[in-house]
């Protein structure tokens, strides 16, 4: 069903690492709003691309894999690792699908999410409607992996993500 290489504990905690601090790096550097995500090569090493969220529609997952499809063949990226600080929502998840990426890691939930900013906040409403279940509409498999708890990685985002919408989001 799939033809990935399976991750190792070592390899998934240096690549939440990676995308933790490109989140971080994205509130301090830029003040951006906190969402990061990158593409991992079939090695789970390399990085192929990152960004942060440029907007309410420029999703940081959304914009890997929008990067990936335009530059890299299709049964390659089956291959490849989409990694994300935030479970994506169904936009990031359909453009997921779409680019035939074919593992998705994220470290923290969209529920955890909107512990953070509250219910009802204008700054990002979320969609309860997980990754999981965009994926499971289609008709090519998306591996899944997230949240991760295991290492704290979950805390870590959840809590790096307090900085910003402490002072940006309006908790409602």
């Amino acid at each position: 069903m799939t033809n990935l290489t399976p991750l190792t504990p070592t390899q998934l905690n240096t690549i939440a690492s990676t995308c933790l601090n490109l989140q971080t790096q994205a509130q301090d550097q830029h003040s951006k709003r906190p969402f990061a995500a990158l593409l991992v090569a079939p090695d789970n090493e390399t990085i192929l691309t990152t960004s942060n969220s440029l907007s309410h529609v420029r999703h940081a997952e959304s914009e890997v894999a929008r990067n990936a499809a335009d530059n890299y063949d299709w049964t390659y990226l089956s291959k490849c690792t989409l990694v994300s600080t935030w479970e994506p929502c169904a936009m990031c998840a359909g453009t997921i699908y779409w680019a035939h990426i074919g593992r998705l890691v994220y470290l923290a939930s969209e529920k955890a999410l909107q512990d953070v900013i509250g219910s009802g906040n204008p700054e990002n409403l979320t969609m309860d409607l997980p990754c999981r279940e965009v994926f499971g509409r289609g008709q090519s498999f998306v591996e899944v992996i997230g949240p991760v708890v295991e290492g704290g990685w979950e805390g870590r985002v959840v809590d790096d993500s307090r900085r910003y919408w402490d002072v940006h989001g309006t908790r409602v």
